[in-house]
């Protein structure tokens, strides 16, 4: 009789036993798939957190490159047209920095830098990215042609100020399509030429300064051209910057 009830004893103790068992095994393997799900997910956070820190620090040094091209430009070429009497500053102003207003390098170094950060970003964004004369000789070459247009706009002599609007409109024109061909290359042209005329007529309108024989509102009909062939120029540099400076060989 105490064998039968024995043996009753275990077999009911046993499922028990089993289920305890059971149970114990599920929430070890929870537990150790938690602590993996912890160590993926820190892991991929640090990864994303030097990820973005990288992207921030190659951000912040391309728009301290491109704030000091596009101010070190500004000064040179605002010099030449002062000396070419073709913007005039109070003279209490040019007395500043080398005989120019203080407030223009600042500003165009500005502008080089947010338009030289859009260029790469409207490429990425529009899934067409620039491979045309992608290298650092071209992108000098390119430089070196704007401020030809640029000694342009206040050396050549023309009859009216229409010719010569005219002439470098061509010449930018030319410079775009030598050195960029890309629709987002045009169209952040236009627009940087268009905010720019449009901030020079308002300081001009203001008495900031003023040009000599004005023919388009209060400013040179000519000085879109030089925003644009700038605007183009700038974004070359940007593009070149955001390729971290690799050689690639271009596609004719």
């Amino acid at each position: 009789m105490s064998r039968l009830e024995d043996h009753c004893w275990s077999c009911s103790c046993s499922p028990k036993a089993e289920t305890k068992h059971s149970s114990s095994g599920a929430n070890w393997l929870a537990s150790k798939a938690e602590e993996m799900m912890s160590i993926i997910t820190s892991v991929l956070s640090n990864a994303y957190l030097s990820l973005h820190d990288v992207r921030t620090a190659n951000l912040i040094r391309r728009g301290l490159v491109l704030f000091t091209v596009g101010a070190f430009l500004a000064l040179v070429l605002n010099l030449l047209q002062i000396q070419r009497n073709v913007t005039l500053f109070p003279e209490e102003v040019i007395t500043t920095l080398f005989s120019s207003a203080w407030w223009i390098p600042p500003c165009c170094g500005t502008g080089a830098a947010v338009v030289g950060l859009l260029y790469p970003c409207l490429d990425s964004h529009l899934g067409e990215p620039h491979k045309f004369k992608r290298e650092w000789a071209s992108v000098m070459r390119c430089i070196a042609v704007f401020v030809g247009i640029n000694h342009a706009s206040a050396k050549l002599d023309f009859d009216n100020n229409v010719q010569l609007s005219l002439t470098l409109a061509a010449l930018s024109l030319g410079l775009w399509w030598t050195f960029d061909r890309s629709r987002s290359g045009f169209g952040l042209g236009i627009t940087t030429a268009f905010l720019a005329t449009l901030i020079t007529q308002l300081l001009v309108y203001n008495g900031v300064y003023q040009y000599t024989s004005p023919d388009f509102l209060y400013v040179r009909s000519w000085l879109p051209c030089i925003f644009f062939s700038g605007g183009v120029t700038v974004g070359n540099i940007g593009r070149q910057l955001a390729m971290g400076g690799v050689e690639k060989p271009h596609m004719d």
